[in-house]
């Protein structure tokens, strides 16, 4: 890939994601800012319907945290905080908030303010990883270290759930590994230095940054990212693209939605949990509705309908019996694989 022409300028766009476990590395990254980082920070966790991140971030440390507003203006110096139900893009010095589709299951995600500030800011970005589950983030920083820019993780034996972390160190050249309590002052001493030369981004992640700012509702055979596959949507049903990203396996589906392998396996498990228990709620209701059937019959002296009703009950609730098993067995190996874990030894990136 060529470089892209243009003077040199400092690491100024830093971009951090975090979900699970990573509200106090962030608020440890947040208060070891200086009061005069030449950067701007861009900030993106996995929330509910309601956050109060801004003012968490904006007590933490010196920096001013506010969240974002659409069309905004950025400045150095400032932290801004996507709100929930919002990707948060950035463009043209600018920042826009979009209800594109989700990506890894989330609104805000992280992959698509990644994409977007590689897209717009070139080598000039930081993109930072910090604890959550699944591997949101690990494309989004792909698409970083393709324009020239860096990665920062935080090590995944300091973070709560390591998940993500460990996602970007399998699938990404990451230039530096540790713990939260040394990132501020790392982004503080990389946001003086100049940036590198910036490569053109691969197509595919233009394509992926304009479906997440709406600019392309759907993908057509032309714009296709990988080959069709023979699994379908969690969210929407539709057929699923399979887009091999470097040794990283994603997928696609045609109005948008976005899932690495493992965000699959999560929204196919959860899709099952919830077929599982609307078999468990009809066959009780059916035994019971069958057990009260049988009650009146009897009142009636209809011997032969009352047993037939009273057969009925007990079958449904042998198969209610069944699927409960089930869910017990689903229930202890969640329990037993359960989040939060430290694993394994890891290598340290360059410091």
């Amino acid at each position: 890939m060529a470089p892209i022409k243009g003077p040199a300028k400092n690491h100024n766009v830093i971009v951090i994601g975090a979900s699970a476990g990573g509200i106090e590395p962030l608020r440890q990254i947040v208060s070891d800012l200086p009061a005069d980082l030449p950067a701007a920070v861009f900030v993106v966790v996995h929330v509910g319907q309601v956050s109060y991140l801004p003012e968490i971030l904006d007590r933490a440390g010196t920096l001013k945290a506010q969240p974002v507003k659409n069309g905004e203006a950025f400045r150095t110096g400032c932290i801004y905080v996507a709100p929930p139900g919002f990707h948060l893009l950035l463009h043209d010095d600018h920042m826009m908030l979009r209800r594109g589709p989700r990506e890894n299951l989330a609104r805000p995600a992280i992959d698509p303010l990644f994409r977007s500030a590689a897209l717009s800011y070139g080598a000039r970005v930081v993109g930072v990883l910090l604890s959550g589950a699944l591997s949101d983030g690990t494309a989004g920083l792909r698409a970083i270290k393709a324009v020239g820019g860096l990665a920062v993780v935080q090590h995944p034996e300091d973070a709560l759930v390591p998940s993500m972390v460990e996602s970007a160190l399998r699938y990404v050249e990451i230039d530096h590994c540790l713990p939260a309590a040394d990132i501020g002052a790392l982004l503080a001493k990389l946001a003086v230095e100049p940036a590198g030369e910036t490569f053109s981004a691969p197509p595919a992640v233009r394509l992926e940054a304009a479906i997440a700012a709406q600019e392309h509702s759907t993908m057509k055979e032309v714009d296709r990212l990988g080959e069709l596959s023979v699994f379908t949507c969690p969210e929407c049903h539709g057929p699923l693209w399979e887009i091999e990203d470097g040794d990283m396996l994603r997928y696609r589906c045609h109005t948008g939605h976005a899932f690495t392998a493992d965000a699959v396996m999560e929204a196919q498990a959860i899709e099952a949990d919830e077929i599982l228990w609307s078999l468990l709620r009809s066959h009780q209701q059916r035994a019971e509705f069958a057990r009260r059937m049988a009650e009146r019959e009897k009142t009636r002296r209809r011997s032969e309908l009352a047993n037939k009703f009273g057969e009925r009950a007990k079958e449904y609730e042998a198969d209610a019996a069944v699927i409960e098993r089930i869910l017990e067995s689903r229930q202890a190996r969640v329990a037993g694989n359960g989040e939060g874990g430290k694993k394994g030894k890891h290598k340290e990136g360059k410091e």
